[in-house]
This record gives structure tokens, C-alpha cells and sequence, in this order.
């Protein structure tokens, strides 16, 4: 079966690459390579992945397993209108990743550099590709659409396309599990709160709207990043003799926590604002502000709510945030318990009782998201 065979996966992010292999369920080797094209990292991730099959090569137990391989899945961040479900990866399809790297040129670059390292490595098995933008397919045209000229819009592919759905996936299908109701029955918004973040609306487990949208940029504010700007902004500082690529960086990796106090790591940025640093604390109203003004807009969109999830790095762990970012919303039925929230640990209810909307922290886990779409691909694949 599909499902219990030994899967490896690759993860690639924009420096960082994860890699596990699992079989029924159980990692056998699970590892992070990390500060890619840094000084203390691999160059760039091609090398990332030498070095991650090197590792999976040097473990006898991996080495085992991987003697029985029956497929290779990889994240990747953007396939545009073309790739819009997993698919087993060729060299037509690689030429498609590459095509759409200029909507994602810290992570598609990445994920063809492991791809291509992979079905070298391993090319007797499938190699699936799972794109983050593919689960929001199923956006309605009034959220998809931006309202500039058609032709223009068209003919560049500008349109929202959203991100982080992989993990989005995962988190819904757990969430449901925690309520003990059907994805289907359940209207939720998931907040995937990590460097890079993002808010999805879910009615009946099908995404509707989300904050990310023909980029990575858009949003929520984040880590580095600025999240929704009024785009004159763009406009003012080109006039001002800024260079295009200069204000692409200044959105990516000088503005969201970065720009406003200097720090991208919400657990410093929470400390110093405890410690009374009011520039961390004002940049921490910001980011949360940001948060509640989503969940307040995506309530709208859904009309009834049933549950907000937060989830990665931030979501799963910053008390904080989650209590500064739902805050005075009890009139929409949305209220936390103060003691779940500071003590929830993996999946768990911090709402308060009899609150109308249920708050949950879910751990994600996109490596075993890959999984089951890759089982699902090729176990209907195996019965046609």
C-alpha cells in the first residue's frame, strides 16, 4: 500500500531544507539543513541536498529503507494556473516550476535545485511535486479577481493565488479531527502564523479567501515582511530614485516585525515589549492588529464561524500572540481561556466554555501532508 510504503520528503524553504523519510507513519530519518547561502551553510540548496543524501546514505537503517522507495515528494511554493494539483514530476513539469520563479524567487529556484538533486539521486520512483498554491484553486472569481484591467491581468496571470496550503490542508483535516465534526460541516479560519503568515477562510473545509495573493507579500504583516501596503507607497519611493529591486527588498526582508523594531523573532520581540520597549510593543499591536482585523473580515465572508485555528511556529507557541490578537472580540462569540491558552501543548481547545466559536491550536506538519497527497495520487493512479 501506498500509504504505509516508504516515503522520502523534501521541504525546501527559502534557507532551510527539510528532509524525512517515513514508513507506516514513523520517521526513520528526519532532518534540517538550515542557513543555506549563509556563511556558517551549505552555498546554495543544490548543495543542501548533497549533503541531505549524504546523510540518508551514511544511515544504515535509511539505506534499508530506502531500498524500497516507492515515491519522492516535494514542497513547492508556486505553480501558478498551471499546476494546480500534485503531479509526478518530469522534465515538463520542472520547466513549468521554473517558469513561475519570479512569483516565488526565494523557493521555486530552491525546490527545482532538490528536485533536479532527487530524481538523479533516486530515478526509478515517482517524484511528486505538492504546491502550496493548489489548495486555493477553489477561490471563487470575487476573490481571485483584482480589480485592475482584464487584458493586463490576464495576460500576466495577476491574480490571487495564495499560499501556506499545504499546511492549510494538514490543519483542517487535524482541526476536525479535534472537534470530532466533518471538515465539511466546519467553517474555520486558519491562521498560519510562522516568519511568513497567513489567514484562510474555510467554508466547509473549501478555501475561500486567504491574505496571501499573487505573491508570497501580501497580508498579514510577518517576520520581514511588510504583508498589505497601500501600493502608492511602491510608487513614491521609485520616484523618490529607490530602485525597483530595492523596494522589493525593503518589503521582503526590511519591514513586518524587522522594519518596525529590528527584530523578526517574535519571542524577542515579545520580550522586550514586556521589558517596556515600546518600539517592540508597538510593532507587536501592529502584527496582532493585523491578525484581528482578518479574522474580523473573513468572519464576514463565512457568515457563520466555527473555529479559528492558529498554527505554526508563532501560532502553535506565542501565547501572547493569540491572546493579543483575538482580544475584544467577545461580542463575535470568540473568547480564549486564559489558562488553556498560556499552557495549550499540540492540539488543543482554548476557547472559553460556551464561547460560540472554538479556538484551537493545531500543529502543522507539511512533511506529512506531502504524504497523503502522494498516497492519494498514486493509490488512485494504481486502481484506474
Amino acid at each position: 500500500m501506498v500509504d504505509t510504503a516508504p516515503i522520502l520528503v523534501f521541504n525546501a524553504g527559502s534557507a532551510t531544507l527539510k528532509f524525512r523519510l517515513i514508513e507506516m507513519g514513523r520517521d526513520v530519518v528526519d532532518g534540517v539543513i538550515e542557513h543555506i547561502g549563509e556563511a556558517d551553510g551549505p552555498d546554495d540548496h543544490a548543495a543542501a541536498a548533497d549533503t541531505a543524501l549524504a546523510t540518508l546514505r551514511g544511515d544504515e537503517a535509511a539505506r534499508r529503507t530506502l531500498g524500497r522507495l516507492v515515491a519522492v515528494g516535494h514542497r513547492v511554493v508556486h505553480g501558478g494556473d498551471e499546476l494546480r494539483a500534485p503531479v509526478v514530476v518530469d522534465d515538463s513539469v520542472e520547466t513549468i516550476i521554473d517558469r513561475w520563479t519570479p512569483l516565488a524567487p526565494a523557493h521555486n529556484p530552491a525546490a527545482l535545485a532538490v528536485i533536479r538533486a532527487g530524481r538523479r539521486a533516486y530515478p526509478d520512483v515517482p517524484h511528486v511535486a505538492v504546491f502550496d498554491t493548489a489548495f486555493h484553486a477553489t477561490l471563487p472569481a470575487a476573490a481571485a479577481t483584482y480589480p485592475i484591467d482584464r487584458d493586463v491581468a490576464a495576460t500576466l496571470g495577476i491574480r490571487r493565488y495564495g499560499f501556506h496550503g499545504i499546511s492549510v490542508r494538514y490543519v483542517r483535516d487535524r482541526t476536525a479531527e479535534l472537534l470530532g465534526r466533518p471538515s465539511a460541516e466546519l467553517n474555520m479560519i486558519v491562521l498560519h502564523l510562522g516568519n511568513g503568515a497567513s489567514a484562510t477562510a474555510l467554508a466547509g473545509g473549501v478555501s475561500v479567501d486567504t491574505s496571501m495573493g499573487f505573491t508570497p507579500l501580501a497580508g498579514l504583516v510577518m517576520g520581514s515582511r511588510s504583508g498589505d501596503l497601500d501600493p502608492s507607497i511602491a510608487f513614491h519611493l521609485i520616484r523618490s530614485g529607490w530602485a525597483p529591486d530595492d523596494v522589493d527588498t525593503l518589503y521582503e526582508k526590511r519591514s513586518g516585525l524587522a522594519g518596525m523594531c529590528g527584530d523578526n523573532d517574535v519571542r524577542a520581540v515579545s520580550q522586550r515589549a514586556a521589558n517596556g520597549d515600546a518600539d517592540a510593543d508597538l510593532a507587536l499591536d501592529v502584527y496582532c492588529r493585523a491578525i484581528r482585523k482578518y479574522v474580523g473580515a473573513y468572519h464576514a465572508v463565512l457568515g457563520r464561524l466555527d473555529a479559528i485555528v492558529f498554527t505554526a511556529g508563532v501560532g502553535e507557541h506565542s501565547a501572547v500572540v493569540r491572546a493579543r490578537s483575538l482580544r475584544g472580540m467577545e461580542r463575535l462569540g470568540i473568547a480564549l481561556d486564559a489558562a488553556a491558552n498560556d499552557e495549550a501543548s499540540g492540539a488543543s481547545v482554548i476557547s472559553a466554555g460556551g464561547a460560540r466559536v472554538a479556538v484551537c491550536v493545531v500543529p502543522t506538519d507539511e512533511e506529512q501532508a506531502i504524504v497523503e497527497e502522494i498516497s492519494r495520487l498514486l493509490g488512485a493512479a494504481r486502481t484506474r
